[in-house]
């Protein structure tokens, strides 16, 4: 069964494969995502979600016994099987349960996603010869830039030519909505620790992501009014968000480094965090800023727990 697969480098960095029903790798797709993980500085997660698309791809192509590298031209199938065929779950495939009114389970941004992983395993196929040029013609359309927003046409407004996927859905148009502040001021005094609270915080009022918050490290938090004796020149209290390899898998989306000021509400929940990790852990340890504090407490009481039994 076609299913992603995580790979660790020897030097500890991590993409992620597609392995077929003899858990092979499947050659192509492996020399696709590990291209855009190392020769395109890809993040781990873009490797997991294309190679999760791939396989659902090769998969409806195996199951419905078509050829991949000639299967573009039945991408529409394809979009129709991954609207109603369920997951699979404990090796067992779902079979598609025909008949109107069947409930969709994927819905159009997942398939779009699915579709962008499948045209970019297609078209590197292409690229290095693993199928025919053909399939481009398939999975694009020339389109011109009539069709584009406003923002996308250029300043000088003219008319140019581009290539346009020819399968795709449209998407519903959702409002994200901002918690409201009584729902962070619930969340902060929900929290048991001051740890979770400056995450709470790092999130809601800095602005940071999930990722640039737990691949934060100490030296990159500036908290003194001037940090120039540290060699930084940013006045105030601030963070520097760098993307870098992370033991922990943590990841930054920006490509390039930047700095989150810091207000006096933060710098109080840091305050009280490193107060509280020095308490429990010392000055030395991890230099990632967010780490476990209560790890070694939570093993005592288990082997308490064991010994009492």
């Amino acid at each position: 069964m076609m299913r992603a697969f995580p790979v660790v480098m020897p030097s500890g960095q991590r993409y992620w494969t597609v392995l077929g029903d003899d858990l092979e790798v499947v050659a192509v797709a492996d020399q696709w995502l590990r291209n855009l993980r190392f020769g395109r500085d890809r993040a781990e997660l873009t490797t997991k979600a294309y190679a999760g698309g791939v396989a659902l791809y090769l998969r409806w192509c195996r199951s419905t016994r078509r050829e991949w590298t000639a299967a573009g031209r039945d991408l529409g199938l394809f979009m129709v099987w991954l609207k109603y065929t369920p997951a699979t779950r404990d090796g067992v495939v779902s079979a598609v349960q025909p008949g109107p009114g069947a409930v969709p389970v994927r819905g159009e941004r997942r398939i779009n996603r699915v579709l962008v992983a499948v045209r970019g395993l297609l078209s590197y196929a292409v690229s290095v010869s693993e199928a025919p040029r053909s399939v481009l013609g398939q999975i694009y359309e020339l389109a011109d830039s009539r069709d584009l927003p406003a923002e996308a046409q250029g300043e000088d407004g003219g008319l140019f030519y581009r290539l346009r996927p020819v399968h795709s859905l449209r998407e519903p148009e959702t409002q994200v909505g901002r918690a409201e502040d009584a729902e962070l001021v619930a969340m902060f005094t929900a929290c048991r620790n001051a740890r979770d609270r400056l995450v709470v915080l790092l999130v809601a009022r800095v602005g940071l992501r999930r990722g640039q918050v737990a691949g934060l490290r100490r030296s990159d938090v500036h908290l003194l009014p001037d940090s120039r004796a540290l060699g930084c020149d940013y006045p105030g209290a601030h963070v520097h968000v760098r993307r870098r390899e992370n033991g922990n898998g943590a990841w930054s989306k920006s490509r390039h480094p930047w700095v989150a000021p810091l207000d006096f509400l933060v710098v109080s929940a840091f305050d009280l965090y490193y107060e509280e990790r020095n308490r429990l852990l010392g000055s030395s340890g991890s230099d990632f800023l967010l780490v476990n504090l209560f790890r070694a407490r939570w093993e005592s009481r288990c082997r308490r727990q064991r010994l009492a039994n």
